[in-house]
C-alpha cells in the first residue's frame, strides 16, 4: 500500500477511536441509562455479603476499617463529602447501603487526583479512575509481609505468624505493579511498574463502564483481531515466551498465569506436607487456607471451616501463600498487568524450590521491559 495512503488511513482510524472514547466517556448519558447500567453491577447488589455482612451485629454497624468500601456512608466519610476530615473514616457506618450515586459523585471525589496504596506509595496525576482505585487496591503490601516475618528462621513454624490477607478485587495494585508493591516482592528481584495498555484504554473507566462495570469487548477487537466475546480475551498474548514451560506459545497469557498459579499451589502443598508436616488446602472463603485433615489434597466441606484454619505458618509459607492469594484476587490480572503477576508467581516458585522439588528450570521469568 502507498505509504501516504496508509498514513491517511491511520490518522482517520485514530480520529475515529478518539471520537468514540470522547462520546463514550464524556458525552452525558441519561439518568435512565446510567441507572439501568448501575442495576447490573455488583455495586448495586443489596444482597451481597459485601453489604450485609454486619447486618446481624449488635448494633448493626460497619467498622471504620471496612466502612470506606462497604457502604456509601463510609466512602463519603472517607472522602470528606459529609463535612468530616478528608482521606479518613471517622465513624462506624450504618448498614443498609450499597454503592449509591452519591458515593462517587461528590465534589471531593471529582477533584481527587491521587491515591495512597497500603504500601504508602502514592500515585498522582489521576483522573476519575482514582475513585475506583480507593477500594480496588487491597489492604496489604510487601511491607506488611516483610514486617511480619522479619527475624524468624525461614522454615520454622512460628506461633505468632498467620496468613496475611490482601483482601479482594486488587486490580489497581496489579495494574501499578512495583509502583504499588501490592504483591510480595522479593528484595533481590526487579518488578515491572504500571502496565500501560494503550493511549485510549489506559485507565479503569476506559476499559470498564463506570456504572455497569462491564467491558465492551468489541472495542478490544480494534487492536486484538479475532476477539469476539469475553472468552476470546483469554487467548490474547503479545510475546512468544513460554512462561509455564509447557512448550505451547500459542495459548493466551491468561493460561500461562493459570498454569504458574497452579504450580505454586502444588508447591505450597508439597512444602506444607514435607517440610512442616501439616498438609494444607486453599478454599475460596475466609480465611482461605485450611488444614487438609485427610491429606487428600481436596477441599472437603468439613475441612473448609473457620475452626480448621491453617495455623502452622513459617516465613516462607507466609510470603508464598500471600502471593498465591494475591493473584487469585485479581481474575483480570492477565489484562491489568500480566508481567507483574508472572514475576510474583515465578519468584514464589523459586523460593519454594529451595526446599521442595518444583522444577522451575523450564520456566521463564518476564523481564521488566518486554511486552505482555
Amino acid at each position: 500500500m502507498n505509504p501516504k495512503r496508509l498514513a491517511i488511513i491511520t490518522v482517520i482510524l485514530i480520529l475515529i477511536a478518539s471520537l468514540f472514547v470522547t462520546y463514550r466517556y464524556y458525552w452525558p448519558e441519561s439518568i435512565e441509562s446510567v441507572s439501568s447500567k448501575w442495576e447490573e453491577s455488583t455495586h448495586s447488589d443489596a444482597g451481597s455479603d459485601s453489604f450485609t455482612h454486619w447486618d446481624e451485629d449488635d448494633p448493626p454497624l460497619i467498622p471504620t476499617n471496612c466502612a470506606k468500601c462497604h457502604s456509601t456512608y463510609g466512602y463519603r466519610d472517607f472522602m470528606g463529602a459529609d463535612g468530616s476530615t478528608e482521606r479518613q473514616v471517622d465513624e462506624q457506618a450504618e448498614t443498609g447501603t450499597v454503592v449509591f450515586c452519591s458515593a462517587c459523585h461528590n465534589d471531593p471525589a471529582h477533584e481527587m487526583t491521587s491515591v495512597a496504596f497500603p504500601s504508602e506509595n502514592t500515585i498522582d496525576q489521576l483522573g476519575r479512575e482514582a475513585i475506583c482505585m480507593q477500594c480496588h487496591q487491597g489492604l496489604r503490601s510487601t511491607g506488611d509481609v516483610e514486617q511480619a516475618i522479619a527475624g524468624y528462621p525461614e522454615d520454622q513454624v512460628v506461633d505468632e505468624l498467620q496468613f496475611i490477607n490482601v483482601h479482594y478485587q486488587v486490580a489497581a495494585a496489579t495494574l501499578f505493579g512495583n509502583e504499588a508493591r501490592g504483591g510480595y516482592q522479593y528484595p533481590d528481584q526487579a518488578y515491572v511498574d504500571r502496565f500501560k495498555h494503550d493511549d485510549t484504554v489506559e485507565t479503569c473507566i476506559e476499559c470498564h463502564d463506570p456504572h455497569s462495570q462491564r467491558i465492551t469487548v468489541e472495542e478490544c477487537s480494534v487492536c486484538h483481531l479475532g476477539v469476539v466475546d469475553y472468552s476470546d480475551l483469554r487467548s490474547i498474548r503479545t510475546t512468544e515466551n513460554d512462561y509455564d514451560g509447557d512448550g505451547n506459545i500459542q495459548e493466551g497469557v491468561a493460561l500461562e498465569i493459570e498454569a504458574l498459579h497452579q504450580m505454586v499451589y502444588a508447591a505450597l502443598q508439597d512444602y506444607a506436607r514435607e517440610e512442616i508436616g501439616t498438609p494444607l488446602i486453599y478454599a475460596k472463603q475466609f480465611p482461605y487456607f485450611f488444614i487438609d485433615s485427610d491429606d487428600d489434597g481436596e477441599v472437603d466441606q468439613e475441612e473448609a471451616a473457620f475452626p480448621n484454619q491453617y495455623s502452622a505458618w513459617t516465613p516462607r509459607l507466609v510470603r508464598t501463600a500471600y502471593n498465591y492469594h494475591f493473584v487469585h484476587e485479581d481474575p483480570g490480572a492477565y489484562v491489568h498487568n500480566a508481567r507483574y503477576v508472572l514475576q510474583l508467581l515465578y519468584d514464589s516458585l523459586a523460593d519454594l524450590d529451595q526446599v521442595t522439588d518444583t522444577a522451575i528450570e523450564d520456566l521463564v521469568r518476564p523481564g521488566t521491559e518486554e511486552a505482555q
